[in-house]
Parts: structure tokens; sequence; C-alpha cells
């Protein structure tokens, strides 16, 4: 039997719910507005549970990522991009596991709290139910979308009633040089509707003539994976499409029913359904 697990999240998203302020409209806050699928993410309990996972269900071996230091995670990835989806890369991530006790502190270590101005882990990796859930398997929890501005973004979300967070500066070392990006993270740390409501991501430093130079999708080989569809149920869809509608998003199939993320993939096993199934 398959739990489907609902929570509260969507009530949490519409934080102005109570006392609306005037709001801007939207049209015009999201106008120039480009946004698009950039990355699935899988939480994974470890990476080497993650890359098992992946060799058994996908068929191929992801790439080496890198660390996030400000979040005590690391990852592997590979590209999935097709015409329909020219950015789409995957990323398993998981908690970065300290090698020692002395380690694992306030102070230096990263595997219980990352630093003072981010005190809970992007996309929910702290949550007591995914992380009982990942125990299990490796689970497909996300999707980041990518923008060409994150601030106008972030503004057109809460122009409809959503915080989405903050944009947080975040970069990783590449054998082409430093890849850095801004992505949105809430300091709760959760993803809302159940990880149906994408992160916001812009790549590059501000004003780079090739911000997306180092974006995965340019520096990872082909994988054999190919991203097919992307599907979203939602108990409540008008409130997720108004958040789509406000950034842009389209390729995103949604519809009323139990929370859950549909992701297709077309692989060396054949195809692959991947779902969130409410977590």
């Amino acid at each position: 039997m398959t739990l489907i697990i609902r929570s509260n999240r969507e009530a949490r998203a519409f934080d102005s719910a109570s006392a609306p302020a005037p709001a801007p409209d939207v049209s015009l806050v999201s106008a120039g507005l480009k946004t698009q699928i950039d990355h699935i993410v899988v939480v994974a309990h470890t990476l080497e549970q993650g890359v098992a996972w992946c060799e058994a269900t996908l068929g191929i071996t992801p790439q080496p990522g890198g660390d996030h230091p400000q979040f005590g995670t690391h990852n592997r990835i590979f590209k999935i991009a097709t015409p329909s989806f020219p950015l789409a890369y995957f990323e398993i991530i998981a908690i970065k596991k300290v090698a020692t006790q002395a380690a694992n502190t306030l102070a230096n270590g990263q595997n219980k709290v990352k630093n003072e101005a981010q005190k809970s882990r992007w996309f929910d990796m702290d949550d007591a139910a995914l992380q009982t859930a990942v125990a299990k398997e490796p689970r497909l929890v996300h999707f980041v979308v990518n923008t060409n501005d994150i601030q106008a973004g972030r503004t057109a979300l809460k122009a409809v009633g959503i915080d989405r967070g903050a944009a947080v500066e975040a970069s990783r070392p590449t054998r082409k040089g430093r890849l850095e990006w801004k992505i949105t993270v809430r300091d709760d740390g959760q993803r809302l509707f159940n990880g149906a409501l994408p992160s916001l991501i812009q790549w590059g430093k501000p004003g780079a003539e090739e911000p997306l130079r180092l974006h995965p999708r340019n520096t990872l080989p082909r994988s054999g994976v190919s991203l097919q569809s992307v599907a979203v149920t939602s108990p409540t869809p008008e409130k997720l499409q108004a958040a789509y509608d406000a950034i842009g998003l389209t390729g995103v199939t949604l519809s009323d029913g139990d929370p859950n993320i549909t992701v297709t993939l077309k692989t060396p096993k054949g195809v692959v359904e991947l779902q969130s199934l409410g977590i």
C-alpha cells in the first residue's frame, strides 16, 4: 500500500492570507521573466545509496557533483536535457556525513547546523518524514526552475501571496572554473506544496556575459537518460497554477488530486516513472 502524506504546507505558503497587503499587478511584475525546468531533485540517505539506486533504477552511474558547505550536503548529477527541456539535468543529493564526532559541531561541522545565517537545509532535507522515507530508498522530492531574474520571480510569487524565500548565493568549484548561482531557500527550508512549487535558480554572477557557460547542461556528457515529462497533482491546483503563471512556468502538467510529482524518463532500462507520492 502506498501512503499519500498530506500536509498543511499549502497553507503555510500563503503567509499573507490572514492580512493581505496591496499587491502589484502580477502580469507587470512577471513581464520578461523566462522560466523553464532546470533540474530534478532526488534526495538520498547517502550518496552511496543514491548511486546504487540510480544504477539499478535508471541504468547509469551519475557523475560527480560537488559539496554545498552552507547546507551540509553534496550531490551527484547527470544530463537529461531534450529539445523540450533544454537545460534539464538530474540531481541526487544527500546530507554529507562528518568523519568524526568532534567535527559534528556548530563551530566546524556541517551535519547538524550549517551556519548562523542558514539554520535549515534546502529541499526540506531536515524534515523527519522525508528522512524516514529516504532511509528506505531515494525519493523524488522537488524540481527547480531556471529564471533570468530571480528577484522578479520572488516578487511575482509574493504578488500571489507566496513567500518562496530569499535568493541565497551558492557556488562550487568545477574543472572549468567556479560555478556560481542564486537559489531561493526559505529560512525553514520548506519546499511548499509537497515539493510541487519549484525553487527558483539563476546561474552566474550578476551581469555575467555568459551566465550559463558552466551550467551542468554545458559541462556534463550525454547520460543516455532524457526527460520526457513533468506532471503534478495537487489538492489545491488553482493556487499552484497561480504560482506557475506568476513566474511564467510552462511545460508542467497540473491537475487536481493527491499531492504528487511524476517525472517520466527515457533510460537504458526503458521508460521509468519516478513519483514523489506526497512526501
